[in-house]
């Protein structure tokens, strides 16, 4: 054999060098600037016709491709670059479009083959040779992909992008809900919030996208009638071929172009359309379909029975009907069979343990007053039993650990115990024996709450969410996927009662810290500033008067974290006032940029309500006239609680905390006063802002 012919040395350097160049370069980066600039040099150059058909066959294999690939998605966030896509491909087909446009109409005098052997066959093979064919099956292709499926799939879009995007303040709130109640961590909170800005991001473009299938389709019956009325015009006047012979030639040529560009054009809508109308239940398009649409015996063996009945009508297409009822039935029998296989394979049931016989009442029974209890009903037992899988005690050690990050200090351990008084799925929360939450959860099922602005209603039990008193709904796990691409946040039982209790200990903070907590925290403080605590107290301030400060702060929603700031400001002015209430406003005008910025966040500026000038005097005059039983006219009263509930859920409602600024001798008072009525309306005086935050004046509390 022969060996091959060695290279010249200066062709051999540079193929090598095109090698290396070609190694080194990152296809995936460079790829769409090359299409991009490949579409626009389309536009103005003139093409042979062989790299015609090369960009012909290509636009139709990607076509393909993504066709076939919206076919597999799990969900539309999964091909997320599916709006860019739709852009190029249009861009792709018209500027094909006007390459071949400008090739018929310079050499079409040539014959059918002028334009290429791929619009040569479309007009032959696809249309058989017969223009007038050809013109009707474009016209029929064009009316399927813009009135049926680029309309359909731009209303879908449409309605998608608005009720994404009224739904992200609500789904928000639920993940700093989560956030919160320590069911997530600060990494998973940030992914959530990406997801769904992502998920905004991609149907506000879909919906613009579907704009350029929708164009892309009437631009091809414009080029159509450009080609064939150019065609006929340049055939008979420039090339002296007849009416007729002009007719035929240009008419197959601009046929076999519109109907290249508009197969792919329909398939691309197609998939346009199944993205857009594809709901996320964790399968893909065909699974899907063959679980919902055949996972129906009863549906498919009526069917069959029907369609077994039709075939016996005189006159009908028998043998049509008859194999399809049987294929009905033959999938009928198959179900049937396996069903009949899976029973068989299930393990018995072991036979329900006999209950014990009940114990007589003693002494030992009778247990004390727990800070902190929770009481479930029977079916909640296996939400607190590891050996069956519960998670319960578990979401509770979390929620108890992220209540003392947040607060500054530990609460008892929750006491949880069945309680047959309850319903079998009810619980109830107590604070010290009295009751301060219930509800009833479904160990089976999921709750799937409504942050507002759902896009479609489920079906299931109609429920209210007990720690936010959100509307609800519990649902089938099979039912998860539709509910979150829905819009609804969807929970487990466990998480449930887990958030309600979380809720729980940020209401009644205050009573949960007892003599046993102020000792550990001291405890905990003398460890770093030992000298601190041993002058504070008792020597300055008793531990009782003590506690009742940091009662007061955790009234409020005040941490009580910063110990050491609280202890420093007690020594201070615990020689001169030994009433709590003072004491109180000393520590908050010390905590002062720490409350603030746990209100406003990152923000510089503070947004805030004051009160109406005539109020406020109403109230001084109120408070200097018996400084320690303060009583407001109760019309008064009555309306200002009622404009102040008002005012905290319009500044809610605008995504701001609800802060009143006032002056520093009615803040307690008013702070009191408004509790019950608003409990997360927050009440500042005008030295606990800092000099470097702005005040933003947001509204007027009046009555």
């Amino acid at each position: 054999m022969a060996s091959a012919t060695p290279l010249p040395k200066p062709q051999a350097r540079v193929l090598d060098g095109l090698r290396r160049i070609g190694s080194s370069i990152d296809w995936k980066l460079v790829a769409a600037p090359i299409l991009v600039m490949l579409i626009l040099t389309m536009l103005v150059v003139p093409l042979p016709t062989f790299l015609l058909d090369v960009f012909f066959t290509f636009n139709i294999s990607v076509s393909l491709v993504i066709l076939l690939v919206t076919l597999y998605l799990k969900r539309p966030l999964d091909f997320a670059a599916f709006p860019t896509v739709i852009l190029l491909t249009t861009l792709l087909r018209l500027s094909l479009n006007v390459a071949a446009a400008r090739v018929i109409l310079l050499h079409g005098q040539g014959g059918t083959a002028a334009a290429g052997q791929v619009i040569e066959s479309f007009g032959e093979f696809v249309i058989g040779g017969n223009y007038a064919v050809g013109i009707i099956i474009f016209a029929i292709l064009v009316v399927i992909n813009f009135v049926v499926i680029t309309k359909g799939a731009g209303r879908i879009a449409e309605v998608s992008a608005r009720f994404t995007l009224d739904a992200m303040p609500g789904k928000q709130m639920a993940i700093d809900a989560d956030l919160n109640a320590g069911l997530i961590d600060q990494e998973e909170a940030r992914k959530r919030r990406a997801e769904i800005a992502q998920e905004a991001d991609f149907f506000g473009a879909m919906d613009g996208a579907s704009k350029f299938v929708r164009g892309d389709a009437i631009a091809a019956i414009l080029i159509l009638f450009i080609d064939l009325l150019g065609g006929l015009v340049i055939g008979v006047l420039m090339h002296g071929l007849s009416v007729g012979e002009a007719a035929q030639t240009y008419t197959l040529l601009s046929i076999g172009d519109a109907l290249v560009a508009q197969i792919p054009s329909l398939m691309v809508s197609i998939a346009a359309g199944i993205v857009i109308s594809n709901v996320s239940t964790g399968q893909d398009v065909g699974g899907q379909l063959v679980s919902q649409l055949f996972g129906h015996k009863h549906v498919l063996a009526i069917g069959a029975g029907i369609l077994g009945l039709v075939a016996l009508v005189p006159g009908m297409p028998h043998l049509s009907f008859l194999l399809a009822a049987a294929v009905l039935g033959g999938l009928v029998w198959l179900r049937q069979r396996q069903e009949q296989r899976l029973a068989a394979e299930a393990a018995v049931a072991p036979p329900p343990p006999v209950a014990a016989e009940a114990e007589e009442v003693s002494w030992e029974q009778i247990e004390p007053v727990d800070p902190l209890s929770l009481d479930v009903g029977y079916r909640l037992i296996a939400l607190v039993d590891r050996n069956q899988g519960g998670e319960l005690l578990a979401r509770i050690r979390g929620v108890r650990k992220k209540f003392a990050q947040e607060m500054g200090f530990l609460v008892s351990p929750v006491h949880i115990r069945d309680n047959l008084e309850l319903r079998p799925g009810g619980y109830r929360l107590s604070v010290k024996g009295v009751e301060v939450g219930s509800g009833e959860v479904f160990p089976e099922l999921l709750m799937a709450i409504n942050p507002g602005g759902v896009s479609a209603p489920l079906s299931g039990q109609a429920t209210t969410e007990p720690a936010f008193g959100l509307p609800a709904v519990w649902i089938a796990p099979s039912q998860r996927d539709q509910a979150t691409a829905a819009g609804y946040t969807v929970v487990d039982a466990s998480t449930v009662i887990a958030t309600h209790l979380h809720q729980v200990l940020q209401t009644h903070a205050a009573e949960l810290l007892g003599r046993e907590e102020v000792e550990a925290l001291l405890a905990h403080l003398a460890t770093r500033s030992p000298k601190l605590v041993e002058d504070l107290v008792p020597k300055l301030l008793t531990a009782d008067r003590l506690r009742k400060v940091l009662q007061n702060l955790l009234a409020e929603g005040v941490p009580i974290r910063d110990m050491r700031t609280i202890a420093e400001v007690l020594a201070e002015h615990a020689p001169q006032a030994q009433d709590a209430d003072e004491l109180t406003a000393r520590v908050r005008l010390a905590l002062g940029p720490f409350i603030v910025q746990m209100l406003s966040g990152p923000n510089k500026e503070l947004a805030a309500a004051v009160l109406d000038p005539q109020l406020e005097q109403i109230l001084l005059n109120t408070l200097r006239a018996d400084p320690h039983n303060a009583v407001l006219e109760p019309g008064l009263a009555q309306r200002l609680l009622q404009k102040a509930t008002e005012l905290m859920q319009t500044m809610e409602a605008q995504g701001m905390t609800a802060v009143v600024l006032t002056g520093a001798p009615l803040r307690t008072f008013l702070a009191r006063m408004l509790s019950r009525a608003a409990p997360r309306l927050r009440v500042l005086s005008y030295a606990e802002v800092p000099d470097q935050k702005q005040v933003r004046i947001v509204a007027t509390l009046g009555a």
